[in-house]
């Protein structure tokens, strides 16, 4: 278990807001910490080292340029099929981890390599040439992610309480959901208990840049193949 923080910045104090959005999830991952801030975004990371436990696989994770930033919870299990095939196409691996598998992935197939991944993930890229955010959540939702946009600043992470240390982040109930709860003991819809905070939507991706969020479902159970099974004789 890991987990990931980030806004889109439009405030003095980004550094400090965002040790205090990680240090509210610490203990989703007690291994590592790290951090990207520049004046457009503030990206956080708390790790469980799983995959090359070494220092190597800590987040935020780079492309070759730098242009391109990941924040990742999850773990992909066909990363090193994914992985031989980037390699082949020229990209260079600093580590041994799934993690990066996704940010040279994204930079050679876009969005495309959401149809190439297996496992459990919530990610998100920043892109710094198109100022463009974009993350997206596993299949099933085995993984979380929350968001809001509120004040102008459009923010993510793997839990809620995250937000609260977020200076334009308005902590207001949500009572819309109060009746869903008291029968099924969760919110089955997309909101949450917090007024005009969200979970993305399992086999979900967004897009954030200009100010304006578009979230899409990249991935829907009707459209896996089937195959018929001979009947068996008695």
């Amino acid at each position: 278990m890991c987990g990931i923080v980030g806004f889109t910045n439009s405030i003095d104090n980004a550094d400090k807001v965002i040790c205090g959005m990680m240090d509210r999830i610490r203990h989703r991952g007690p291994d590592a910490e790290g951090k990207y801030v520049d004046e457009d975004i503030a990206l956080g990371h708390r790790r469980l080292s799983i995959i090359d436990v070494s220092s190597q696989g800590d987040q935020p994770i780079f492309n070759e340029d730098g242009s391109l930033v990941l924040v990742f919870n999850g773990e992909i299990y066909n990363f090193m099929e994914i992985r031989e095939k980037l390699v082949s196409a020229g990209h260079i691996f600093k580590t041994n981890t799934d993690s990066e598998v996704l940010i040279h992935g994204y930079e050679e197939y876009g969005q495309s390599l959401l149809d190439m991944l297996r496992g459990m993930f919530s990610f998100v890229i920043w892109d710094k040439k198109k100022k463009e955010l974009f993350g997206a959540r596993d299949f099933f939702g085995i993984k979380p992610m929350y968001y809001a946009v509120m004040n102008g600043t459009f923010m993510f992470g793997s839990e809620i309480k995250s937000f609260l240390a977020h200076p334009k982040f308005k902590k207001e109930l949500n009572e819309n959901v109060l009746e869903s709860y008291l029968t099924f003991q969760y919110s089955p819809t997309r909101e949450t208990f917090f007024k005009n905070v969200y979970k993305l939507p399992p086999a979900h991706c967004f897009t954030y840049s200009g100010g304006k969020l578009k979230i899409r479902r990249y991935w829907d159970v009707t459209s896996v193949p089937t195959k018929s099974l001979p009947l068996m004789s008695g």
